[in-house]
């Protein structure tokens, strides 16, 4: 099984991750900001990647130091689970409804991480997490997995169903890119020979 375990400690946050690719959706989520727990769930619960996640930040200063370094942690066990890459389907989109929102993600698994993120938000907060540190998230998580990850809201008026359509839909995405092409098993998708 493809299996990784982070453990990221600094003067700012300390966090344990463990990921497997190859799981069916178990998780457990705990970073202080509830509704970031809750994104975090339903990214491991429709990417049918096993998540254990325990995040203790600086949130007496505020969520920018929990909400990057939990992201970070987590790419980077993505990565680290991917090994060489070998085998896997690499790309992956998916179109997320959520009642009246539709939000698209793409994204390749290149090892050239970027972040396109389309996606408006009309209040402060969600919960108690700060909306302006949702793109952060995604960003942060791109750039330790090593993903092109293109978000885009395409419609939807409820900040609450638009940012859970884009962490559904970057699940949904994740779980067709990580998967094994049987036709492929032995090769790494690129012409280059590696990713």
């Amino acid at each position: 099984m493809r299996k990784a375990e982070i453990h990221r400690n600094t003067a700012e946050t300390r966090i344990d991750v463990t990921v497997n690719l190859d799981g069916a959706g178990h998780y457990a989520v705990s970073t202080g900001i509830g509704f970031l727990d809750h994104m975090i769930e339903q990214l491991s619960r429709h990417s049918l990647i096993d998540m254990d996640v325990k995040t203790v930040g600086d949130l007496h200063v505020d969520q920018h130091h929990t909400t990057e370094d939990t992201a970070i942690a987590i790419g980077e066990a993505v990565a680290k689970a991917l090994g060489d890459k070998r085998g896997i389907s690499r790309y992956g989109t998916a179109y997320a409804p959520m009642d009246e929102t539709l939000t698209r993600v793409s994204l390749d698994i290149s090892g050239r991480p970027w972040l396109v993120f389309k996606a408006p938000f009309t209040v402060a907060r969600l919960g108690e997490w700060d909306t302006e540190l949702i793109e952060h998230w995604f960003h942060s998580f791109a750039q330790a997995a090593g993903i092109t990850l293109h978000v885009e809201n395409l419609y939807g008026g409820n900040n609450h169903h638009i940012v859970e359509s884009c962490f559904k839909g970057l699940a949904r995405a994740l779980r067709q890119a990580v998967e094994i092409d049987p036709r492929k098993a032995d090769a790494i998708p690129s012409t280059k020979g590696m990713l």
